[in-house]
């Protein structure tokens, strides 16, 4: 039985797990593709970042903190999460976001509309002193006689990998009320936290089920480093969560032209799964991380497990500025009538 830190209730949880059939037959090879729908989450339906936010939330809140100040790209999903979180207790938020200019779409627009105060900061500035420019939002909110608090990129730290400690604890009672013995377990990893969390949690509860991260950016030697770091950080702070050290396994050949860049096959892939099942991906995480599993089912790996389960981890907005990549990739047929 695992003890948790202070958590507050913001999920709409246990999130469905659900059997492929059409995905199976078309792509598993003889294997059953599953999938765990974290896009359905809530927090205006979200994705994983909002399990991270259970905890972060549960932190502030025993800490007296009212204000939340992340960061990201101009579509970052994680700070739209944080930005309804905030929404939704009362606090203050604001996001610092890389990019020229604020965008009147998809995440940015939703993170407006929820009220959180918006920091654009040039990429170059904030490649090379985003710490920098968090300390000084934080300093600024405190003159304004607020109490703030950083939460990283993607909230992947040792709080924040708690989300899928929990998410591992919830898969496990799903694999067993579906039948599911062990399985290979399929995410796409960005900022590492869910990755760390997952596969933290899978190594104390079933150590049987390995979990492997699609990069969508950085290399492998990037996320062994990231993970084992957030890992260590939680196992130093919660003794609990000792034990044998875990196995990180990523896959980083799915990356394509560049973090929130895809290729044809991924926008194919991604139309494909929508006709076939009615579940919709994205171009930045989900979609690459699926389409790499597809291949690598194909090209005869993870021929030691019968059963697949893909973390759909969310990320609907990020198709808006894709829309002419996918509207093409779907092959629409749109008949005008006057």
């Amino acid at each position: 039985m695992i003890s948790y830190p202070p958590r507050k209730s913001l999920a709409q949880t246990p999130t469905p797990f659900q059997f492929l059939a059409r995905a199976s037959d078309r792509w598993g090879h003889g294997k059953r593709i599953w999938i765990k729908r974290d896009d359905l989450t809530g927090a205006t339906l979200s994705g994983n970042k909002v399990r991270k936010l259970e905890f972060i939330a549960g932190h502030a809140l025993a800490e007296g903190i009212d204000t939340l100040i992340t960061c990201g790209g101009l579509q970052s999903n994680h700070a739209r999460a944080t930005a309804n979180v905030c929404a939704q207790m009362g606090w203050h938020c604001e996001l610092v976001l890389r990019g020229h200019k604020p965008q009147q779409t998809g995440n940015t627009l939703l993170d407006h509309l929820f009220g959180a105060e918006l920091t654009v900061v040039e990429p170059n500035r904030y490649s090379a002193g985003l710490e920098d420019v968090l300390e000084e939002a934080a300093a600024r909110q405190r003159r304004r006689g607020r109490v703030p608090m950083i939460i990283p990129t993607g909230g992947s730290d040792a709080l924040g990998i708690w989300g899928y400690i929990a998410g591992a604890e919830e898969l496990s009672g799903d694999m067993a009320t579906a039948g599911v013995e062990r399985a290979c377990i399929i995410s796409a990893t960005g900022s590492g936290g869910t990755q760390a969390g997952l596969t933290l949690g899978m190594s104390l509860l079933m150590p049987d089920s390995p979990v492997w991260g699609f990069a969508v950016c950085d290399d492998a030697d990037w996320f062994a480093t990231k993970v084992r770091a957030d890992i260590i950080a939680a196992q130093k702070i919660w003794t609990g969560l000792n034990g044998p050290e875990p196995k990180i396994n990523t896959h980083d050949g799915y990356i394509g032209p560049g973090y929130g860049r895809a290729d044809s096959a991924v926008y194919e892939r991604i139309a494909a799964l929508a006709a076939l099942e009615g579940i919709v991906l994205d171009p930045v995480y989900t979609g690459k991380a699926f389409h790499g599993l597809c291949q690598e089912i194909s090209a005869g790996n993870f021929n030691d497990f019968s059963d697949i389960i893909f973390i759909h981890t969310g990320g609907v907005f990020g198709i808006f500025s894709h829309g002419e990549q996918l509207w093409q990739a779907a092959g629409a047929l749109m008949t005008v009538v006057d």
